[in-house]
């Protein structure tokens, strides 16, 4: 066999069918839409209505809370790093900034706030990292190794209990 023998099986498109070409063709003048009403009209759309009845999407409680003013990380972790210098991908010696990761293609910012840095795997080298976010696991691992992490944003205040 080859590649230009192949074929699709038999069946596996079907055949375009021509619309409204007359009535010979079987799908002419209405066009396989019934008569009139709005359904045989353009730009129709009816996702979920239920014929009158109340739709499932109001009879249903709403639930949650969508906080617009969220901010979310790129997150990077400790063994990814680890594994990414071993391997050459980012400089040993030098800081490892958020541009740095984005141009080793370790994580991709786009429209997100920055970088956040979590303590999943282990570090065995001292580095020194400056990121937007750390979890205190990932600082105290880091600064275990010999490291130290600089922080662009500062942790969040706990609000004092009313």
């Amino acid at each position: 066999m080859k590649l230009n023998e192949l074929r699709d099986n038999e069946g596996a498109r079907p055949k375009f069918k021509r619309i409204g070409r007359g009535i010979g063709s079987g799908k002419g003048k209405t066009g396989g839409r019934g008569v009139k009403g709005q359904k045989a009209r353009t730009g129709v759309s009816l996702n979920g209505f239920e014929g009158g009845q109340l739709p499932l999407y109001r009879r249903l409680p709403k639930r949650g809370f969508h906080n617009l003013f969220r901010k979310e990380y790129a997150v990077i972790n400790l063994g990814s790093l680890d594994k990414a210098i071993e391997s050459g991908v980012l400089p040993a010696g030098e800081t490892v900034d958020e541009a740095a990761l984005v141009k080793a293609g370790l994580v991709r910012i786009g429209k997100k706030a920055g970088v956040r840095l979590l303590a999943k795997g282990e570090i065995k080298r001292a580095v020194t990292i400056s990121v937007a976010r750390a979890s205190a696991a990932a600082i105290a691992a880091v600064q275990a190794a010999g490291g130290s992490v600089t922080l662009r944003e500062p942790a969040a205040e706990e609000a004092p209990a009313a």
